[in-house]
């Protein structure tokens, strides 16, 4: 039976926008200067449970709510309607040196945070050098925390929170200040907890971070909340409304001109099967198929030694997961008459996981410089039996030797 350490049931936040900024505002205005107030609903009517050894991430568009949902879980804001329980010690990693008085050093600042947390003196003292340890700062402790660096602040305040034995952990987005060496250190650390059956609440805004860290994902849209599912799901819907805002700005935008030596004048996908050649037909295929990319380029004028670089990305990671280029990596020759060029570029065997995936051209000139580009060409599904998760697929299987 799982325990529930976390349960919000219809919480409601709202803040007030200040319209009024200058004295001559207010003079002028007068008493209807308070009309020109508005609200604002940060989180609207949120209810959801999280229970204990999970690791649930935050995800969204900026101005979501996911700040805001955070701390009223930390209990850093109050709900204005709603009830809002946890169970256990909580420690909060939000905002870059919450919790940190400028004037004090950090080593005055590890015991003013540990007490905050509710650690005894003792028992800080009994982690001190562990935190100094972590977080790699020991010959700055006694300074000033005011002359510290965005990246020293992230580390002495993450360190502090992962070592006061904490039951929830909140991890807002501030882990993107620190280096890269640190920030591999701090997700170790991350899935230790995560592994030792802690739960764990991540705001990010990489999906690569979401999918590798936690078990489950909630996409949150103008304050409330609009998906509850696995990472893989819950972020293929937030690639899929990023992508829907994206080309509808497309659709707007008379910015975008082509090369006059060269364009991408059609494209579509089919897979072994299918055979349909309407851009708004979506290729649904199980692993091991071939992805055929349909494209058609033309050329005003002749242009020697033209290349097209073809990429896959995964919707839900954000990120590439294969890439081919005519003249980097294939070394083809193509034809360079003008006209209008017809071709299919395939891809055999694919070997992709389950998950939703976008098509990527870029049409380049002799001299590798962009004459087009298709960055949401085309999209696939890729559907089949999840014997494994993520990009790749596979089918592992286990041997026993003979003389095990």
């Amino acid at each position: 039976m799982s325990v529930e350490v976390v349960s919000l049931k219809n919480v409601n936040k709202t803040f007030t926008i200040k319209k009024q900024k200058s004295l001559k505002d207010r003079l002028v205005g007068g008493r209807k200067g308070k009309l020109q107030d508005e609200t604002f609903a940060a989180v609207e009517d949120l209810s959801l449970s999280i229970s204990l050894g999970e690791s649930v991430g935050l995800v969204g568009p900026n101005g979501s709510g996911k700040s805001t949902l955070l701390k009223i879980i930390g209990g850093i804001l109050a709900a204005d309607t709603g009830s809002v329980q946890t169970r256990g010690r909580i420690a909060a990693l939000l905002e870059l040196g919450a919790g940190f008085h400028p004037d004090l050093s950090g080593r005055e600042n590890v015991f003013l945070n540990a007490s905050m947390l509710g650690l005894t003196r003792a028992e800080t003292l009994s982690h001190f050098s562990d935190i100094v340890e972590f977080s790699g700062i020991d010959e700055f402790i006694d300074t000033q925390v005011k002359f510290y660096s965005s990246g020293m602040y992230v580390r002495l305040a993450f360190s502090v929170a992962v070592h006061v034995d904490p039951d929830i952990l909140l991890v807002d987005e501030v882990l993107a200040v620190g280096d890269v060496p640190f920030q591999t250190k701090c997700m170790q650390k991350i899935r230790q907890f995560r592994d030792d059956g802690r739960t764990i609440i991540l705001v990010s805004h990489s999906p690569g971070q979401v999918a590798d860290v936690c078990d489950r994902a909630i996409v949150l849209e103008r304050g409330r909340l609009v998906e509850d599912s696995t990472p893989m799901v819950a972020l293929g819907r937030l690639r899929r409304d990023y992508q829907q805002v994206m080309a509808a700005e497309a659709v707007e935008d008379t910015s975008r001109v082509s090369s006059h030596r060269g364009e991408i004048t059609r494209t579509y996908l089919t897979d072994s099967l299918s055979s349909r050649h309407d851009a708004d037909f979506q290729v649904v295929m199980p692993p091991g198929s071939d992805l055929h990319v349909h494209c058609e380029v033309t050329f005003p004028e002749p242009v020697p030694d033209w290349s097209l670089n073809v990429s896959i990305e995964s919707t839900h990671l954000g990120t590439s997961v294969i890439e081919a280029d005519t003249n980097e990596t294939l070394g083809w020759n193509l034809p360079s008459q003008p006209g209008t060029l017809p071709f299919i570029f395939t891809f055999p065997n694919l070997q992709l996981g389950e998950g939703d995936y976008c098509v990527r051209l870029i049409l380049r000139d002799e001299e590798g410089i962009a004459l087009d580009r298709l960055p949401q060409a085309g999209y696939f599904a890729v559907r089949g039996p999840r014997h494994v998760i993520g990009p790749v697929y596979s089918e592992p299987r286990i041997d026993y030797p003979a003389d095990a």
